[in-house]
């Protein structure tokens, strides 16, 4: 288990993100663990309360029996999209905020780009690259 180093120091309630597991043969990990960075969970002892376990697909989603078994970075991309466009439409809208929603758009078009040219060369959900 490795911890992920991305919190800005002195941030309010920062929160650690570990990876779980090692890389697939894609390169990639798949499970990650969002917790508290303070030991809170009340009545069980030292132990630190986990916010999320995020799950990525493993493994071709049309191969060896696969199936859909975990996200893809399209939803938790898009997820991000709608909350900066919701901050950006009420009182925190902020230029950082408009320069970060454009990356986010600019990363599900070029992810939703990839998809299309896998679907079109018919190797979608498959192994092939």
């Amino acid at each position: 288990m490795r911890e992920l180093q991305y919190a800005v120091e002195g941030k309010a309630a920062n929160l650690r993100t570990f990876v779980l597991d090692e890389p697939a043969e894609g390169g990639a990990c798949h499970r990650y663990r969002i917790q508290s960075a303070d030991i809170i969970v009340e009545g069980v002892g030292n132990v630190p309360k986990v916010w999320e376990e995020i799950r990525f697909q493993k493994g071709p989603i049309n191969v060896d029996g696969n199936g859909v078994n975990g996200v893809q970075m399209e939803d938790l991309t898009a997820i991000n999209i709608d909350r900066l466009e919701g901050f950006q439409s009420g009182p925190y809208a902020c230029a950082d905020n408009a320069e970060a929603l454009d990356h986010f758009r600019k990363a599900l078009e070029c992810l939703q780009r990839r998809t299309k040219a896998r679907i079109v060369r018919n190797v979608e959900g498959s192994r092939t690259v």
